[in-house]
Parts: structure tokens; sequence; C-alpha cells
């Protein structure tokens, strides 16, 4: 186990597997670096070294009573960056995790970047506001609050459903995997857990597109309940210039899982392009 210690003094559990050029893996709200699990063992099987660290505040890394803002998180990415040496690098971010691969673009200048990824990811903009129609409205935002604060295991039982696109005909992903996803979101502390769903609720990320010049892999769900589309992965595409999108076909927020073949096949070829 590697933990590395950020310039404000709080520990992040990371991965360190495989040889090669590096690759950054980014989780996503509400999990842990083992949401990567399964494409990380074949990304370093393909010859690369897959770094992937739990959020601060998730998984194993340390909870701060602090902030959890992006600017904080990329920072956090920069740590990493640092403590472990990676040039020449790829970043990739699952949903919350490309608002920290976009900001570290603009507010790191891309200090050692080669590539970036966004899966399903929150850029650009996820609320809804008279210049961004296809968000999500704020009421929904206060509602999973409401709801988290209530009852948090009732409330990530309803979520990873429509995450995973599972309904009464669609069945992607066991219920054993769905209980799993609820015991890792649960290790999270509540106070990281709800200011990060803040975070990624609120934060305008269009100003910054600009300083995403590397070559940009955006994959996104057209049945994404959780992060849609139209206000997400095309906007992105059509903002980055250098970026290429790919749309799975009628795949849920949580493809990682439900189409996980294909994610690995298309981030292996892009790594090696």
């Amino acid at each position: 186990m590697t933990m590395i210690p950020t310039r404000d003094g709080h520990d992040l559990y990371v991965k360190n597997w495989g040889g090669g050029r590096p690759v950054v893996l980014i989780h996503g709200w509400p999990l842990s670096a083992d949401s990567w699990d399964d494409h990380a063992v074949q990304i370093a099987d393909a010859g690369f070294r897959v770094i992937a660290y739990d959020r601060r505040g998730f998984g194993r890394s340390d909870q701060p009573f602090g902030e959890y803002d992006y600017d904080s998180l990329s920072d956090d990415l920069s740590d990493v960056m640092t403590a472990m040496d990676l040039q020449d690098a790829s970043i990739i971010g699952f949903s919350m995790g490309g608002g920290e691969v976009v900001r570290y673009m603009s507010r790191h200048a891309g200090r050692h970047v080669k590539q970036c990824g966004l899966i399903s990811s929150v850029v650009p903009y996820m609320l809804k506001t008279d210049d961004n129609p296809h968000g999500v409205d704020q009421s929904i935002f206060n509602e999973m609050t409401q709801s988290m604060l209530a009852d948090r295991p009732h409330f990530f039982a309803g979520f990873f459903r429509d995450f995973f696109g599972v309904g009464g005909l669609s069945h992607p992903v066991s219920d054993e995997y769905l209980q799993w996803t609820r015991s890792v979101a649960m290790q999270a502390s509540l106070k990281a857990t709800l200011a990060c769903a803040n975070s990624f609720a609120t934060t305008d990320f269009r100003p910054e597109l600009d300083a995403v010049t590397v070559p940009t892999l955006i994959i996104h769900g057209t049945a994404d309940a959780t992060v849609p589309i139209d206000a997400s992965g095309r906007p992105a595409a059509k903002a980055i210039q250098s970026s290429t999108l790919k749309e799975y076909e009628d795949a849920p927020h949580g493809l990682f899982a439900t189409h996980r073949e294909q994610l690995t096949n298309d981030l292996i070829e892009f790594l090696r392009s």
C-alpha cells in the first residue's frame, strides 16, 4: 500500500501497477480507485504504468474536514503526479473525475500531460441555467442532499440502480455488484460526500476548456440519466478542439461496468495512438 502526502498534510491512498508510460485513473463520486480495477489490470498488462488513487475523503485516503472544491482536488492530482515523478502521462477521469482533469489542465498548465480522457464526465457544466438549458435542475441536487442527510444507505440503493441503468427489464450488473458499490460509497465521509456533490453540481468548467490542448478522448453513454450527454459529453467535444467523442448507444452512466470490455479496448487503443 502506498500513501502519498499532499501539500496540506493529508495522505492519499495510491495504487501503482505495471511499467511503461504512466496512466492516471481518477474515479467518480462516490466510489474509490477500486472502481477502475478491471480496466487498470488490462491497461497495465498492455504495457502501461497505471496509477489510481482514492480521492481525499473517499476510500482509504484521509478524510479531512476541509475543502473539496476542484482547486483542492486538482492540487491533489498535482501532488500525485509530483510524488510519482510522472512524465508524458495520460490523465483519465470518470464522472466527477473529469472535472479534476480539466481543472488540472487549467490550474497546473497541463504539466507533464500527453493525453486526457473524459469518461461519463461532468464537464463542462452540470447545473441547468439560462445559458445551459440541458443541465440538471438545482432542485434535483437539493433533493439528493436531503436524501443523503436523511438516510444515506437508502439513497445509494436507488442512486446506483439509475447509475448502472438497472430497471424492470434491464439488469446490466449483478445484485452483488450493486451491493459492493453501496459499501464502497459508505466508506467515504459524509462531509466529503456532500461537499463533492456540491462541487460537481455547481462548477462551471466552460471557461477552462481552452486549456485542454492535448489529444482528448471523450466517452459518454446516450442513456446516461445521471450526467446527461447533452449537458456534458457533446458540448465538451464541441469545445475541446483536440477531442474525439465516442458515444455508447443506450449506455448508462456507469459504463465502466456495463460496457467494461468496450471501454477497456477504446482506452488502450487511445493510449497507444
